[in-house]
Protein backbone atom coordinates (compact mmCIF):
# COMPACT_ATOMS: atom_id res chain seq x y z
CA UNK A 1 0.00 0.00 0.00
CA UNK A 2 1.23 3.48 -0.86
CA UNK A 3 1.66 6.27 1.65
CA UNK A 4 -1.42 8.51 1.31
CA UNK A 5 -0.90 11.57 -0.86
CA UNK A 6 -3.28 14.30 0.36
CA UNK A 7 -4.76 17.02 -1.80
CA UNK A 8 -7.25 19.81 -1.13
CA UNK A 9 -9.88 21.53 -3.25
CA UNK A 10 -11.84 24.56 -2.08
CA UNK A 11 -15.57 24.60 -2.86
CA UNK A 12 -18.01 27.47 -2.25
CA UNK A 13 -21.58 26.41 -1.45
CA UNK A 14 -24.08 27.98 -3.87
CA UNK A 15 -27.86 28.12 -3.77
CA UNK A 16 -28.03 25.22 -6.27
CA UNK A 17 -26.19 23.00 -3.75
CA UNK A 18 -28.77 23.45 -1.00
CA UNK A 19 -32.18 22.09 -0.10
CA UNK A 20 -35.21 24.11 0.99
CA UNK A 21 -33.68 24.67 4.45
CA UNK A 22 -30.51 26.31 3.10
CA UNK A 23 -28.36 23.34 4.10
CA UNK A 24 -26.27 21.45 1.57
CA UNK A 25 -28.39 18.71 0.00
CA UNK A 26 -26.86 15.29 0.68
CA UNK A 27 -26.28 14.44 -3.01
CA UNK A 28 -24.34 17.69 -3.52
CA UNK A 29 -21.53 16.25 -1.41
CA UNK A 30 -21.13 13.51 -4.03
CA UNK A 31 -20.38 16.20 -6.63
CA UNK A 32 -17.90 17.88 -4.28
CA UNK A 33 -16.13 14.54 -3.70
CA UNK A 34 -16.05 13.80 -7.44
CA UNK A 35 -14.43 17.18 -8.08
CA UNK A 36 -11.86 16.42 -5.39
CA UNK A 37 -10.91 13.10 -7.00
CA UNK A 38 -10.83 14.65 -10.47
CA UNK A 39 -8.50 17.45 -9.36
CA UNK A 40 -6.37 14.95 -7.42
CA UNK A 41 -5.74 13.11 -10.71
CA UNK A 42 -5.28 16.31 -12.72
CA UNK A 43 -2.62 17.58 -10.29
CA UNK A 44 -0.70 14.41 -11.01
CA UNK A 45 -0.83 15.10 -14.73
CA UNK A 46 -3.81 12.94 -15.66
CA UNK A 47 -7.13 14.43 -16.68
CA UNK A 48 -10.00 12.01 -17.26
CA UNK A 49 -10.23 12.89 -20.95
CA UNK A 50 -6.47 12.46 -21.47
CA UNK A 51 -6.54 9.05 -19.77
CA UNK A 52 -9.47 7.89 -21.88
CA UNK A 53 -7.89 9.10 -25.13
CA UNK A 54 -4.41 7.72 -24.41
CA UNK A 55 -5.28 4.36 -22.85
CA UNK A 56 -9.00 3.83 -23.33
CA UNK A 57 -9.32 3.50 -19.55
CA UNK A 58 -11.79 5.43 -17.44
CA UNK A 59 -12.53 5.42 -13.71
CA UNK A 60 -15.96 4.50 -12.39
CA UNK A 61 -17.13 4.49 -8.78
CA UNK A 62 -17.57 0.89 -7.66
CA UNK A 63 -18.47 1.55 -4.03
CA UNK A 64 -18.93 4.51 -1.75
CA UNK A 65 -19.27 4.73 2.02
CA UNK A 66 -20.18 8.18 3.24
CA UNK A 67 -20.85 9.57 6.71
CA UNK A 68 -22.67 12.88 7.09
CA UNK A 69 -21.47 14.39 10.36
CA UNK A 70 -22.61 18.03 10.24
CA UNK A 71 -24.37 20.39 7.84
CA UNK A 72 -22.86 23.00 5.55
CA UNK A 73 -24.83 26.11 4.64
CA UNK A 74 -25.11 28.39 1.64
CA UNK A 75 -21.99 30.57 1.14
CA UNK A 76 -19.80 28.30 3.28
CA UNK A 77 -16.29 27.76 1.97
CA UNK A 78 -15.50 24.05 2.21
CA UNK A 79 -12.27 22.15 1.81
CA UNK A 80 -12.45 18.77 0.10
CA UNK A 81 -9.45 16.68 1.16
CA UNK A 82 -8.54 13.70 -0.99
CA UNK A 83 -5.90 11.02 -0.51
CA UNK A 84 -5.23 7.65 -2.08
CA UNK A 85 -5.33 5.01 0.63
CA UNK A 86 -4.57 2.07 -1.68
CA UNK A 87 -3.59 1.69 -5.31
CA UNK A 88 -4.09 -1.76 -6.80
CA UNK A 89 -3.87 -3.18 -10.29
CA UNK A 90 -7.29 -2.00 -11.45
CA UNK A 91 -8.58 0.15 -8.57
CA UNK A 92 -7.84 3.05 -6.25
CA UNK A 93 -9.34 3.49 -2.79
CA UNK A 94 -9.71 7.13 -1.83
CA UNK A 95 -10.24 8.59 1.61
CA UNK A 96 -11.99 11.93 1.44
CA UNK A 97 -13.17 14.53 3.93
CA UNK A 98 -15.18 17.71 3.60
CA UNK A 99 -14.33 20.26 6.28
CA UNK A 100 -15.30 23.81 7.15
CA UNK A 101 -12.44 25.28 9.15
CA UNK A 102 -11.78 22.77 11.93
CA UNK A 103 -15.22 21.17 11.64
CA UNK A 104 -15.40 17.82 9.85
CA UNK A 105 -18.68 17.65 7.91
CA UNK A 106 -18.38 14.52 5.75
CA UNK A 107 -16.06 11.53 5.53
CA UNK A 108 -16.06 9.08 2.64
CA UNK A 109 -14.24 6.03 1.39
CA UNK A 110 -14.55 5.64 -2.37
CA UNK A 111 -13.38 2.68 -4.44
CA UNK A 112 -12.93 3.55 -8.11
CA UNK A 113 -12.33 0.88 -10.72
CA UNK A 114 -10.32 1.34 -13.89
CA UNK A 115 -12.38 0.05 -16.79
CA UNK A 116 -11.95 -0.25 -20.54
CA UNK A 117 -14.76 -1.33 -22.85
CA UNK A 118 -16.96 -2.00 -19.82
CA UNK A 119 -14.50 -4.43 -18.20
CA UNK A 120 -11.90 -4.06 -15.43
CA UNK A 121 -8.56 -2.86 -16.80
CA UNK A 122 -5.16 -2.30 -15.23
CA UNK A 123 -4.39 1.27 -14.26
CA UNK A 124 -1.91 2.64 -16.81
CA UNK A 125 1.68 2.09 -15.62
CA UNK A 126 2.56 5.77 -16.03
CA UNK A 127 -0.22 6.75 -13.61
CA UNK A 128 0.73 4.03 -11.12
CA UNK A 129 4.31 5.37 -11.10
CA UNK A 130 3.08 8.88 -10.28
CA UNK A 131 1.14 7.53 -7.31
CA UNK A 132 4.24 6.12 -5.64
CA UNK A 133 5.52 7.94 -2.52
CA UNK A 134 8.23 10.52 -3.20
Amino acid sequence: MNKPIADALWVRVYYEDTDFSGRVYHASYLRFLERGRTEWLRRRGFGHRDLAESSGAIFAVRSLKIDYLAAAMMDDLLEVETSAAAVRGASITFHQRVVRGDKELVTAEVLVASIRDGRPARIPAELRLRLQPN
